[in-house]
């Protein structure tokens, strides 16, 4: 007899579709899911922003260094990016060369505090311009490291249903605690699909922002030496 139960029980399970599964799992557990599939919709939401962004940036990098590298001169490169929103090694050339124009207006003779401005310029534009790409990517980090644990809360609480079906029906069929099982199993795949693709994007994005800072940190730091020989022959010549 038992035996038939558990056929009879495997064959309905197989008609049981996931979404069966969610309306018949608990109320905590349903929670428990509604506010992973959310966590993971926001995730790739990120990840496919964050990875257009990206993209995007690098182009822009790739583009301004070769107008700066073309032999424009300096004054010609800043009129033309002084008018429209910059950002990148454009950020960082336009605040330089703004500090730059700023001091000599108003009859800099100290070329290591010219020096100093410039480059606290272009430390604040490039804090920015990294806490702009950073953005979002502590939600990847968080998802990905708490999600399993939430989709664990649930594992506990469909278990938790499963021994008091056996305890409300004094029997241990399979019937009997599949549907509690069955939740607490959802609940984990679910957890394990919004943290699995969190992890690999906040290693891969993190790994991609490491690569830009670098590359505007370069930048800044050659930028900056050219100023400082401009700087020299301005004051040596007066």
């Amino acid at each position: 007899m038992d035996g038939e139960v558990v056929q009879g029980a495997l064959a309905a399970a197989g008609t049981v579709s996931l979404w069966d599964l969610f309306w018949q799992a608990g109320f905590v557990v349903k929670l428990v899911m509604i506010g992973l599939l959310f966590a993971s919709v926001w995730t790739w939401a990120i990840i496919v922003d964050k990875s257009m962004r990206y993209g995007r940036f690098r182009r822009q990098l790739n583009k301004f260094e070769a107008n700066f590298w073309s032999g424009q001169s300096l004054e010609e490169l800043y009129h033309s990016l002084s008018e429209r929103k910059t950002s990148g090694m454009g950020a960082l050339f336009v605040a330089a060369m703004r500090e730059w124009k700023k001091s000599f207006e108003k009859g800099a003779r100290s070329p290591l505090g010219l020096q100093t401005r410039i480059d606290k310029a272009m430390d604040v534009t490039l804090a920015r311009e990294m806490d702009s790409l950073e953005s979002r990517l502590g939600f990847l980090a968080t998802i990905g490291s708490a999600a399993p644990f939430v989709g664990l809360f649930g594992t506990v609480i469909g278990i938790m249903t499963s021994f008091q079906a056996i305890a409300g029906s004094q029997q241990t069929s399979l019937a009997v605690v599949a549907p509690g099982i069955a939740e607490a199993l959802l609940a984990t795949a679910i957890g394990l699909v919004a943290a699995i693709p969190a992890v690999v994007a906040y290693n891969k994005l993190s790994s991609d922002v490491g690569k830009l800072g670098m590359r505007l940190e370069a930048f800044a730091d050659e930028f900056s030496a050219i100023l400082s020989r401009q700087i020299d022959e301005k004051l040596t010549s007066r």
